[in-house]
């Protein structure tokens, strides 16, 4: 981001963390951890597949907080729309929009990306390439490609429990730092292939730092 933006979140940050009453030694992880915003970690998608020719809709809504040594707050929450069509029984083409609001700061991510079956309804693999715009984003510095392993650990018609990893790659930012992610979530409906409730909890590391980000989600699938 430039440098408007990044003082721009400094401002929002230390009146968050002012109001929030947080501890004085916070101040400056949360900040270098958060100039970039927390990037979009969430999948609430498990290793099912859409079904060929079908189109998934899932609407999602997510709360984003960073946790250092016991402390810990909420800065920020995406709202987020995926639309997944069912390019054969083994392959999906995925695409996400994300909005990510903070008190006074808010930018938006788009990514698009090839699933594929490697054992059907039980382990597949996502690879979309995404970018962030807004005011005051150098686009040209935010693309990123999250590679991502969805493992289901349950399945059936009516219910999905899944674990999944993935690694954020940043591709043109200078200095950028690789972060790894994991999500634990569940699908549940009458009949996954028409509709599901997707709540799901994960973590955002930077392996060479201390602290983490957390988000907690909801998501609502719909295939007409």
């Amino acid at each position: 981001m430039k440098p408007s933006t990044v003082n721009l979140h400094k401002n929002v940050f230390r009146n968050h963390l002012r109001s929030n009453v947080f501890p004085a030694l916070m101040i400056g992880a949360l900040l270098l951890t958060l100039l970039n915003c927390a990037p979009v970690f969430s999948d609430l998608q498990s290793a099912r597949m859409v079904e060929k020719d079908k189109v998934e809709i899932t609407p999602s809504y997510s709360s984003i907080s960073f946790s250092e040594d016991g402390e810990s707050g909420h800065v920020q929450n995406h709202y987020g729309l995926q639309i997944a069509h069912g390019s054969s029984d083994k392959a999906n083409l995925r695409f996400r929009y994300e909005r990510i609001q903070e008190e006074d700061f808010g930018l938006n991510v788009i990514g698009l990306g090839p699933k594929y079956a490697i054992l059907p309804n039980r382990i597949a693999f996502y690879c979309p390439i995404g970018m962030a715009f807004g005011e005051d984003v150098d686009i040209s510095e935010t693309y990123e490609i999250h590679p991502t392993l969805l493992m289901n650990v349950l399945e059936n018609r009516q219910f999905d429990l899944y674990v999944n990893s993935k690694v954020l790659i940043p591709i043109a930012r200078e200095n950028g730092e690789i972060l790894i992610a994991f999500n634990i979530g569940a699908a549940v409906g009458p009949d996954l292939g028409k509709f599901a409730i997707r709540p799901e909890i994960g973590y955002l590391f930077n392996p060479e730092e201390k602290g983490h980000f957390r988000h907690l989600s909801i998501g609502f699938s719909v295939t007409p």
